[in-house]
């Protein structure tokens, strides 16, 4: 174990460094010793060296042939910086072997001057304060703590020279030209220690040798003050010195790490923005080149539209890697050097360039694919409309009446109007398509879409072509269903009048038969009662004839529609059977009229002449017909009208068939009366004769 410190010997003016040699009963290494001595004298300045060193070699616990060995080497290693070798003895053992061991006739050929000394002697060849306890001294000295602090610098000193060197050749390599620094940033750019640690170590070394100087000069306790190693003193301008050199370099190197990561930053997201850009005109771009297709039907444009949104969530892993970028450079720009704001600019730009014209292909591609289903479930739903319309058209009609058919009529109109907008609707959302389609060549990327876009507009222009045919079919086919249902309306409408002639006719029927019974009382009253049953017996005559029209229109019209199962009915029978039944009444009536007319007139002869041409004779036969017409209209009165079908009515009730017989009695009486008159006359006459 072999120590160092600053030593002032006064007692002979010499100056200079204490090296003290503890020897050993174990056997020596004279390499080792040898290399020990070459590390401990590489420790002091020149300046220092140059004073001289004063060996102690303690030899209290060796054998002299050891201790003469290491004197001897001590020539070798250090003879001209050794000014004094003092060799401590064991105080029995070497007293008695001092004329045969001492080195003072050696003194110049070793070069140095050698003593033996006991150790409570020393004190005499060096001051007290120079030596340690152990040779009676008051040197405040810890070999251990010295030792370790000796390490520390040491390490710190190879550690901060070696960090110094690489961070000088890093930063050096920085300020040269730009292929340099690529070179540069090729390599590993991480010092070999860590700055922040070489930094903290010595700033602790500095740290512990500064109040270690301090300690030592103001003194502690009351004792003997102790002195810093010299060393030490040296040690702490040169760990200052490292410590500045270091913390240049260091921020110089932060500097360059900055630079640096800024740099690979840059060169990060210029890699990143070309991923995106590459694959967005690349891949992205191929495969909405391969979707121009708008499908033929719901479900082919649904399967594109699923296509389509697999294409837009493997585009949104890039547009959201585009959004991360785009928040990375315009973070850069804030805070970016000049230098680099036209470079991240023009990244900026173009990725956003891309991107929109991406997303715009995108959402152009969803409007079209969204119009195209719109346009097929149109055309889906009128189609539907129109198979439905020919359902109704093509199904057998047999309503009820005229009401229903007006309802099925109404019907009818309602589902043309509703396919008239369907189509409207279908042509609207054509044209939106068809617009779209023309527009579609701007987003191509250079491909010639034109037979794409040509088969897709020959199919949006087959669809409406096609649904403005069946919708024509279907019209013309409602013109046809409207001009049959206004047949059945006619038709109904005939049976209808028809119908009601008849009952028109049995009105009239019954009315001649219970209201047209008075025969009247004279000839001018039985005339009138003539003229209005000839124009009584008109008016049936017209109404018969108005259903006979009718019911001949119904013919002519179920032959028209072809409606076998309907014709007259019981209608046209009816008709017949209530006009005999009228023609044999009116017929009875007229009789009865011709016959009361034929008789007031002959009874209104005999009797209009008889007052005031008493002497005038009527003739027999007047009277006689009177009689006879009179008879034969009482009998008349009391015959009922047999129809054809032998069922029998009688004109009015009983009652005014007696009025009536009442009246024409009355006047039968009235020229009885005249006839048995002018009887009597005749007879007096024929008497005076």
């Amino acid at each position: 174990m072999l120590s160092t410190s600053c030593s002032c010997i006064s007692k002979f003016q010499r100056s200079g460094l204490i090296l003290t040699i503890p020897l050993c009963t174990e056997q020596t290494s004279m390499e080792e010793l040898s290399a020990t001595l070459d590390y401990l004298l590489g420790i002091p300045s020149e300046k220092c060296k140059a004073r001289g060193f004063t060996v102690i070699v303690d030899g209290r616990k060796s054998q002299w042939n050891i201790v003469k060995t290491v004197v001897l080497m001590l020539q070798n290693v250090i003879p001209a910086e050794v000014s004094l070798v003092c060799v401590v003895k064991p105080d029995e053992f070497w007293d008695k072997k001092v004329p045969h061991f001492c080195f003072w006739k050696e003194k110049d050929r070793l070069g140095f001057e050698v003593i033996l000394v006991s150790a409570n002697k020393l004190t005499r060849y060096i001051e007290p304060c120079q030596l340690t306890d152990e040779f009676g001294g008051s040197l405040v000295y810890d070999h251990l703590d010295w030792l370790n602090k000796r390490l520390v610098f040491e390490k710190f000193t190879k550690e901060s020279t070696s960090l110094l060197d690489e961070l000088t050749v890093i930063n050096e390599n920085e300020k040269g030209s730009q292929a340099e620094k690529d070179r540069s940033s090729e390599s590993n750019i991480l010092p070999s220690f860590d700055p922040e640690t070489v930094l903290q170590t010595g700033h602790e070394l500095l740290s512990e040798l500064q109040q270690r100087r301090f300690n030592g000069s103001e003194g502690g306790g009351g004792g003997t003050a102790w002195s810093p190693m010299d060393d030490e003193l040296l040690a702490q301008p040169q760990v200052m010195k490292l410590l500045d050199s270091l913390r240049e370099q260091y921020t110089k190197y932060q500097e360059v790490c900055r630079q640096r990561s800024k740099r690979s930053q840059l060169e990060e997201i210029q890699t990143k923005v070309m991923q995106v850009v590459n694959w967005l005109e690349g891949p992205g771009t191929e495969q909405l080149r391969t979707q121009w297709g708008i499908g033929d039907s719901i479900r082919a444009t649904q399967a594109l539209q699923q296509k389509h949104e697999e294409i837009e969530s493997q585009h949104s892993e890039w547009f959201a890697v585009y959004v991360e970028l785009n928040q990375q450079i315009a973070a850069l720009l804030s805070a970016g050097d000049e230098e680099d704001l036209m470079e991240l600019k023009g990244l900026q730009q173009q990725l956003s360039d891309v991107c929109y014209r991406q997303a715009s292909q995108l959402e152009f591609r969803q409007n079209v694919l969204q119009s195209a289903h719109e346009f097929h479930m149109t055309a889906q739903d009128m189609s539907q409309q129109l198979d439905g319309l020919l359902g109704m058209l093509c199904a057998d009609v047999a309503p009820a009446d005229g009401a229903a058919i007006q309802q099925t009529l109404k019907h009818l109109e309602e589902k043309l109007k509703s396919v008239e907008g369907a189509l409207q609707s279908l042509r609207e959302k054509g044209q939106v398509l068809l617009d779209q389609m023309s527009t579609q060549t701007s987003f191509s990327y250079g491909k010639d879409v034109s037979i794409e876009n040509k088969e897709n507009i020959d199919h949006i222009h087959s669809v409406m072509e096609d649904m403005q045919l069946r919708k024509q079919r279907c019209e013309d086919m409602v013109d046809v269903r409207r001009l049959k249902m206004l047949q059945m309306v006619q038709l109904f409408k005939c049976e209808e009048d028809a119908s009601q002639a008849v009952e028109w006719l049995g009105e009239l029927l019954d009315a001649l038969l219970k209201t047209h019974i008075r025969l009247g009382d004279d000839s001018q009253e039985t005339k009138v009662l003539l003229e209005k049953h000839k124009k009584f017996v008109d008016v049936a005559q017209s109404t018969y004839d108005y259903g006979r029209q009718l019911l001949q229109a119904t013919v002519v019209l179920c032959q028209s529609l072809r409606c076998t199962t309907r014709s007259s009915g019981d209608t046209l029978p009816r008709l017949n059977r209530v006009w005999k039944q009228f023609t044999v009444t009116s017929d009875e009536r007229q009789h009865r009229l011709e016959m009361a007319s034929a008789f007031h007139t002959a009874a209104e002869k005999i009797l209009r002449e008889s007052p005031e041409l008493a002497e005038l004779m009527v003739d027999v036969e007047a009277y006689e017909e009177v009689e006879t017409v009179g008879k034969g209209l009482l009998d008349r009165l009391t015959v009922p009208v047999i129809f054809p079908d032998g069922s029998e009515q009688f004109f009015g009730s009983p009652g005014d068939m007696a009025s009536s017989a009442e009246s024409i009695r009355e006047r039968m009486k009235l020229v009885e009366e005249k006839r048995f008159l002018q009887e009597e006359v005749e007879h007096l006459v024929t008497e005076f004769m």
